[in-house]
């Protein structure tokens, strides 16, 4: 593929808005909760966790001003997959940290989340793992999902 291929491929992905995001966080929620009836429990995990990754991202979409030039330090820690570097470019730590203070639950559930990791794609995982995790994100009381569309 020459390079001017490449790009008109690849620029799409890096043309996301804050919409986009929210809607591919649904969408791979979606497709994680129906992985594991279907007996793929290692793609469920990974798209559970992708679908808070892409949730987190909108919350620094959000704050993206129109017209703003963005700092790059905060631009280039935007393009990670690390949730914990997440909330923190999100600038939701304090947030966050009241959260799990006022909720033992979320606290635990944001434990699991938080480990989850791109490298997971890699890793074999059981159904209940899968399931725990997605009831972590998912929970319609306590879960990290619920938490993270307050901001994004």
């Amino acid at each position: 593929m020459g390079i001017l291929a490449w790009v008109r491929y690849w620029l799409p992905c890096f043309q996301m808005d804050r919409k986009d995001l929210r809607s591919l966080s649904r969408v791979r929620f979606s497709e994680a909760r129906a992985l594991p009836k279907a007996g793929l429990p290692d793609g469920a995990y990974y798209l559970a966790g992708y679908a808070v990754e892409c949730a987190l991202k909108a919350c620094i979409a959000r704050e993206t001003q129109r017209y703003e030039f963005p700092e790059k330090k905060r631009v280039d820690a935007s393009y990670t997959h690390n949730l914990k570097e997440l909330v923190r470019v999100a600038e939701l730590r304090d947030e966050l940290q009241a959260a799990a203070n006022a909720d033992p639950l979320f606290r635990q559930y944001w434990i699991d989340v938080q480990s989850w990791s791109e490298q997971s794609r890699y890793a074999k995982h059981s159904r209940e793992s899968a399931q725990e995790l997605i009831e972590a994100i998912g929970d319609r009381n306590h879960g990290v999902m619920k938490w993270v569309k307050h901001y994004w």
